[in-house]
């Protein structure tokens, strides 16, 4: 027979959730411009198949089953305006090396070969979107990765990765 757990304990584990969630309250964006960029992430990520939104940590996070994309608007007091993404291997070591003013290794996640892009300081909003469309196909589940690529209009356009193996000069536009 199951034994149940005392209703003291019960009590304390659905205070520390009230608790956790107190200690991340949502921080709305510090000016209009970071209110923008906030806002065309936003419009980026939740244009991909059954994405949701949700807060975690006082950001928005977006995500499809796992987290692909996380903000990070001047987080523990950091001066830039940015986006967490998963990638993989070696980009993050390639743009972080190729543009440091754009791309850094973030705390936490970086050591897992995410990414961090600034979208404060005026961003090939193409590259962004192709950033977090493959962080998406990083986290995806097969069925939504099959909904994204019947979705797909003509050619691939924006932004892909084929520079990092063969050098920019070599990919089509």
């Amino acid at each position: 027979m199951p034994t149940r757990k005392p209703a003291a304990r019960r009590r304390k584990a659905k205070k520390s959730a009230v608790e956790t969630a107190a200690r991340h309250p949502p921080r709305p964006p510090l000016s209009k411009a970071d209110a923008a960029a906030e806002q065309r992430l936003r419009a980026i990520c939740l244009a991909l198949p059954d994405v949701i939104e949700k807060i975690a940590w006082g950001e928005p996070t977006w995500r499809a089953g796992k987290i692909f994309a996380q903000m990070d608007s001047h987080h523990h007091g950091a001066e830039h305006v940015a986006v967490w993404l998963p990638a993989n291997p070696g980009v993050q070591q390639e743009l972080v090396h190729e543009d440091p003013v754009h791309y850094f290794v973030p705390p936490y996640v970086g050591h897992k070969g995410w990414i961090g892009v600034r979208i404060d300081r005026k961003p090939d909003w193409r590259v962004v979107a192709g950033l977090v469309a493959d962080a998406y196909r990083l986290v995806a589940p097969p069925h939504l990765l099959a909904r994204l690529d019947a979705n797909r209009d003509g050619p691939a356009r924006g932004w892909r990765a084929a520079w990092l193996e063969r050098g920019a000069d070599d990919v089509e536009e």
